[in-house]
């Protein structure tokens, strides 16, 4: 039985680029396709204040409550819910799709998406984000946690779990090339904040990590940090130097290469080290492109028969168990 929701709660609510504002708004009610959850704790993006601010080129509607991905328990739901129940704690993805088109996405209080679909999803239906004591959000977007696991024999807290909402960029991009353990993957650039996280996945995975990165004191960062995570992980470190014929031979100095993550950010897009790790690669070899690399084409692609996917959100599919 659901409990009754309060009339009212508070949420971070942005008008503008004057900054947040704690307002108290009507809670949102639960109908179909729906629930209501009671946030325990939201995550927050490096870049956040860049979008906010203006800084970066995400358009959203306003106002609107901000936010993220989120943890938090299931507090009342629509009618139409079969699985989910109050009390179930549940990650909250931030990747909200259109129902009949898929391909119609934006990413909840940050970016209303590229289409006529995905920005009437946003202003019309999904406004709000999770930067409040309760969210709306779709069903779909709900993904069950084990409580007793995680929090209880494992030992994470609530606050602790938020840390997936990064994870799973990564890890999607990850899994969309079938990573398998025992594989070596070369994942670059790596010291940024989406690509040291897909070398902390790929090691926990199984596989041996080669990371690209130009600074030298930041790859041995990562290398401790990694280890301190997964001691038996294999991370090895290669410096970009620009010449991609030279990197590539530092590549394939550490053996057999199966796969390519590269999750470039936009400010390094002219950057050549992809196809360096292209060039690495071993004949049927996998890339999985979720940055912004310009100018990948090399003849090893073809010649070696390689496979490229590309990534930009990852599908449920790819994240979900």
């Amino acid at each position: 039985m659901q409990a009754a929701l309060p009339s009212k709660h508070r949420a971070l609510v942005l008008e503008g680029q004057s900054g947040f504002q704690i307002k108290a708004l009507p809670t949102p009610q639960p109908d179909f396709g729906s629930a209501i959850i009671r946030v325990a704790a939201a995550g927050i993006l490096p870049y956040h204040r860049d979008v906010y601010d203006g800084k970066r080129p995400n358009s959203f509607p306003a106002p609107l409550v901000g936010g993220f991905g989120a943890i938090g328990h299931v507090a009342a739901v629509g009618p139409d819910a079969t699985t989910l129940a109050p009390g179930q704690l549940v990650y909250v993805d931030c990747v909200v799709r259109a129902r009949d088109d898929p391909d119609s996405f934006f990413l909840s209080a940050i970016y209303e998406g590229p289409s006529d679909g995905s920005k009437k999803l946003m202003r019309d239906v999904w406004r709000d984000g999770t930067f409040a004591e309760y969210a709306k959000v779709p069903l779909e977007n709900c993904i069950p946690l084990d409580e007793a696991k995680l929090c209880g024999k494992l030992g994470y807290s609530v606050h602790n779990l938020v840390y997936m909402a990064y994870l799973l960029v990564p890890f999607g991009g990850i899994r969309d090339i079938q990573l398998q353990p025992g594989e070596t993957i070369i994942v670059c650039p790596a010291t940024g904040f989406y690509g040291s996280l897909g070398v902390q996945i790929a090691a926990a995975m199984g596989a041996r990590v080669i990371a690209m990165g130009r600074s030298e004191e930041k790859l041995a960062k990562l290398v401790q940090d990694v280890q301190k995570l997964s001691p038996v992980s294999s991370v090895e470190t290669v410096t970009i130097t620009g010449d991609a014929e030279k990197d590539a031979g530092a590549l394939r100095a550490f053996g057999t290469v199966d796969a390519v993550l590269d999750i470039t950010p936009a400010g390094a897009s002219k950057s050549i080290h992809t196809q360096s790790a292209i060039k690495a690669l071993r004949r049927g070899g996998r890339v999985s492109l979720m940055g912004s690399t310009e100018n990948i084409g090399v003849p090893e692609i073809m010649v070696n028969s390689l496979t490229l996917k590309g990534t930009v959100i990852p599908y449920p599919t790819l994240v979900r168990p």
